[in-house]
């Protein structure tokens, strides 16, 4: 790994490209997320209309799902995940900020933001701190002790990709022992348990009523069809973000760390972790758009609140500096990325395996990059 020397000179190194990119942020941006949430609610509007005109024929039906899901997935991946990363509150717009903007999942915006934006983006892949590492669910590295229930974690991945936005709703709930009041010693929670289950059943409760009520009795003879089309539209949406997601974390060479490792890092080393413990894919620009550019992940751990459309321009001076301090950049094809997760899971459903710690030697601590 990089001494202590080279983690100074790759703080400045990235901190200098970010301080390019941001002088670069500005009405181009703006115009460019005013479009994407142009095409969702588009995709929205007639995804619907197509579902109820499917009594002429089924394919207008099947049109109308592939668009209604084509709108969760804009509205979860470039438009909701990177607002409430706070990437637009510059534009200080009255839906795209990070305070305001509430999408189209059963997860509550602010249950998420504070696992993933605070949790998850400061203590990213430290085992014991980061709960994204495997969702609790999953053993995905000999850092983890192997339970019988790990045998069956193929079948357990398939079911979260499934039910994924429940999965993310519930994480916080889970981590707190919500519902099981058996607390972890040391772990305390920035909300009440009352007002985690209350933004819980309630936000749930509104995504049911909307997909599987409402707009079924507004089809009024078609009512099954929209049922029908909502959950397949769900399922879709559910399927390739836990895809994405999956692909950034837990390919074969993401590296995971010890809390003793990380207990007083600086700011390169952070950067370093970072680096470490993502990965990237490749692919075409509507890719990158439909992932909400999470096909950088690496670049979206190290400067989650720049715009995300800037992170491909941005991967290419990424992977320089990589080079110049010899850092492993973790990158390929969509395909091989997601046969190296699925790998991952396989391999970590057994006892054994090597263990993923990376060994450092951090100073100075350092406080959430957000």
């Amino acid at each position: 790994m990089p001494n202590a020397q080279q983690l100074d000179a790759l703080q400045v190194d990235l901190d200098a490209l970010k301080q390019k990119v941001q002088e670069q942020v500005g009405e181009s941006d703006a115009r460019y997320i005013k479009r994407v949430l142009l095409v969702q609610r588009l995709s929205a509007i007639s995804g619907r209309i197509f579902m109820v005109l499917g009594f002429i024929t089924p394919w207008f039906w099947l049109l109308g799902v592939l668009l209604l899901a084509l709108a969760k997935i804009l509205d979860n991946m470039e438009i909701g995940h990177n607002v409430l990363h706070g990437q637009y509150d510059w534009m200080n717009h009255p839906l795209l900020h990070s305070k305001r903007y509430e999408w189209d999942i059963v997860c509550d915006a602010g249950s998420w933001q504070r696992t993933h934006n605070y949790e998850h983006h400061t203590y990213t892949n430290i085992i014991g701190k980061d709960r994204d590492f495997g969702y609790g669910l999953l053993r995905l590295s000999n850092d983890l002790r192997w339970r019988v229930r790990n045998l069956w974690q193929g079948g357990t991945y398939l079911l979260l990709s499934m039910l994924f936005q429940w999965g993310i709703a519930y994480h916080e709930l889970a981590g707190q022992r919500v519902f099981s009041k058996k607390k972890k010693v040391g772990r305390h929670s920035q909300v009440s348990d009352q007002a985690l289950k209350k933004a819980f059943l309630s936000k749930g409760t509104r995504q049911l009523v909307k997909d599987y009520l409402f707009f079924p009795l507004v089809a009024g003879p078609m009512w099954l069809w929209v049922i029908a089309g909502n959950l397949l539209a769900n399922f879709i949406r559910n399927l390739w973000t836990s895809t994405v997601i999956f692909c950034g974390h837990f390919t074969k060479d993401v590296h995971t760390f010890t809390e003793s490792q990380c207990s007083d890092e600086s700011r390169g080393h952070w950067y370093y972790r970072q680096m470490l413990g993502s990965s990237n894919f490749t692919g075409p620009t509507y890719l990158h758009i439909l992932t909400g550019h999470l096909s950088c992940q690496i670049e979206h751990h190290l400067f989650p609140d720049i715009p995300a459309r800037h992170y491909p321009a941005m991967a290419v001076d990424v992977q320089a500096i990589a080079a110049k301090y010899g850092i492993a950049y973790n990158t390929g094809s969509f395909f091989s990325q997601y046969v190296s997760v699925f790998w991952r899971i396989i391999r970590y459903s057994f006892p054994g395996g090597a263990k993923t710690t990376r060994l450092v030697n951090p100073k100075h601590r350092v406080q959430s990059m957000l």
